[in-house]
């Protein structure tokens, strides 16, 4: 049996930090357009009810993280519990994911540094220096530099310290786009909508914006399991923080950008601002974010693509195992295995059980955790030098991935395994179940069947309507 690692020990706080910055994106930078495409007042509304459901949806797997072992919750253990057949396909949903978004990051990178470039150096220096002006060297070199050291951590509470950073450089987009509203100093300024939407379709097309804004499902069980309390009420507050920090700055920075430039607002707000320092300086903090952040998606893209691995792994020594019974060359104490296997072994033996069936833990270390690591760094860094835009790609990715991990995995989850401790074994029928806990089971099967509308609708949206993220 291999050797059980030291639980890591993280406080309420820098979980909260960390589930913070995976929430804030540069998405937050769209949410004054967002708002246009509603009018004021039903904006502000779906920000609000968004918040509401995805802070849900991260209870819910707050409260089935107590049905695995301490520190073993995942997407893949809690399918192994409910629906043990579809575990691969929920974790491919969110290596996809969180893999295209990563993506996205760095094409921000080979996107924004050009343009700051030319705003900090004259014309004559980037002449002589013109490699400055490609964006594949700066993405090559924030690779090198930033993204792939902190990519290797394998801890998210290691991360801390750069997600404060990361952070920091919202805080300045906050102050920088409030500013801006307090001088009133843009001139081309549209008119401004307080109850009536741009057009009803608008509606739609943004609705995809204010939903992924909120996306950070996919890190919620490393931060748990690295949680010294794990009590539901140390989690609880975990999310609220989170979830309520970020919902005011989305409030915030949605009606103040938008009030400032009315319907001529652009997708990008930041855009919208001339070239002083200022805004240079808002573009740099965008870099910072968006770098930063990638290891955040790396992390789960990493544990999922190992859960699936791991699922294949045994599925072939199963099968393997039922042909040898077959052929009555069964051997329960073979010694011929070569050196390969027994490595292999080794590392997931934490992961089996006595029956021998195919178990949700697999442990992530040593080799496996640098090839599994190196493999999606290369690949994110090769398609991420061959384009320049990933939006609409990543509006259907979201619009199938983050609804999922959000909305109707949580949902499933919670409605399968909230309360299955008060079931009767032998009629199966349910025994003096609390009226809360009742009610919370349901409501984790509204919040899928919600997050079935809401992908109907981004599909549609991104389909028809070419709504992107």
């Amino acid at each position: 049996m291999a050797t059980t690692t030291t639980a890591a020990k993280a406080s309420p706080q820098s979980a909260a930090i960390n589930l913070l910055n995976t929430i804030i994106g540069a998405g937050m930078l769209a949410m004054p357009y967002a708002i246009r495409s509603d009018g004021i007042i039903l904006g502000v509304i779906v920000i609000i009810v968004s918040a509401c459901t995805s802070s849900f949806g991260l209870y819910l797997q707050g409260k089935c993280s107590k049905y695995v072992k301490s520190g073993d919750a995942s997407f893949f253990a809690l399918a192994q519990l409910t629906y043990p057949q579809l575990s691969v396909v929920f974790d491919l949903a969110i290596a996809i994911k969180c893999f295209g978004v990563g993506i996205s990051y760095l094409v921000v990178i080979g996107d924004l540094v050009p343009k700051i470039c030319q705003s900090l150096m004259n014309d004559s220096f980037l002449d002589q220096h013109e490699v400055l002006l490609e964006r594949n060297f700066w993405i090559t070199f924030f690779m090198i530099l930033i993204v792939v050291p902190l990519s290797f951590l394998k801890k998210l509470d290691s991360l801390k310290y750069a997600s404060m950073v990361a952070l920091s450089s919202v805080v300045y987009l906050v102050i920088l786009v409030f500013i801006h509203f307090l001088k009133n100093d843009i001139e081309d300024k549209g008119p401004v909508r307080v109850f009536k939407p741009y057009t009803i379709s608008s509606i739609f097309a943004s609705f995809p914006i204010f939903v992924f804004a909120y996306t950070c499902h996919q890190n919620m069980f490393s931060l748990v399991n690295e949680l010294e309390d794990k009590s539901s009420r140390n989690i609880n507050k975990v999310i609220g923080s989170a979830i309520g920090i970020a919902m005011s700055l989305y409030i915030v920075v949605g009606l103040t950008g938008y009030l400032s430039f009315g319907d001529n607002v652009e997708p990008n707000v930041i855009v919208g601002y001339s070239h002083a320092i200022s805004s240079t300086i808002g573009r740099i903090a965008i870099v910072i974010l968006v770098m930063l952040s990638y290891p955040l998606q790396c992390h789960p893209a990493r544990a999922s693509i190992n859960h699936i691995i791991h699922y294949f792994y045994q599925v072939k020594k199963q099968i393997q195992s039922d042909a040898s019974i077959l052929n009555g060359q069964h051997q329960p104490q073979s010694h011929q295995s070569d050196e390969s296997d027994q490595l292999i072994d080794s590392d997931l033996q934490d992961g089996l059980t006595e029956e021998g069936n195919i178990t949700a833990v697999s442990p992530l270390k040593g080799s496996k955790f640098i090839i599994i690591t190196s493999i999606i760094l290369i690949l994110s860094y090769l398609i991420a030098i061959s384009v320049t835009s990933l939006a609409h790609v990543l509006a259907f990715v979201g619009s199938t991935g983050s609804t999922s991990i959000s909305f109707i995995l949580p949902g499933i989850f919670g409605y399968k395994l909230i309360g299955s401790e008060y079931v009767d074994e032998t009629t199966g029928s349910f025994e003096h179940i609390p009226r809360g806990t009742k009610i919370v089971k349901y409501l984790g099967f509204a919040l899928s069947v919600w997050g079935l509308l809401v992908m109907i609708v981004c599909l549609s949206a991104t389909i028809f309507l070419g709504a992107t993220h």
